[in-house]
């Protein structure tokens, strides 16, 4: 499995715990199935964004101008939030983490808001 589908199950997790805040273990079970060779490195992300959701909403509250993170839609929230997670583990580089949720937000998201991603992401 490509690690983009990963991210995009990463995704997931990140968005049902916004919608329904639940325990990150019982999220990634739900999100990466036992019999597919889950990713260590975005179950790691999974758990970082979860735990440390109230310092990234800090963060990005301080990026956006005139808006607030509490405005944003759940699924831009949770890529915004597996963004920031990424960051912090200093795995990957940033270009490649930016690229990675603007192909997300393209796909899941209205359709300008990659920019409001991209925008928010290169700044942090």
């Amino acid at each position: 499995m490509t690690r983009h589908i990963n991210r995009e199950k990463a995704m997931h997790a990140v968005y049902q715990n916004q919608i329904l805040p639940r325990p990150a273990d019982e999220l990634i079970r739900d999100n990466f199935s036992e019999e597919e060779e889950a990713d260590s490195y975005m179950i790691q992300v999974v758990r970082q964004a979860i735990e440390n959701t109230d310092r990234y909403h800090g963060y990005i509250d301080e990026v956006l101008e005139g808006w607030s993170f509490d405005r944003l839609g759940a699924i831009e929230q949770a890529i915004l939030l597996n963004g920031c997670a990424e960051f912090d583990l200093k795995q990957v580089q940033a270009a490649v983490i930016i690229d990675e949720y603007v192909r997300l937000a393209k796909k899941y998201c209205d359709a300008d808001s990659y920019k409001l991603i991209n925008g928010v992401l290169d700044r942090i």
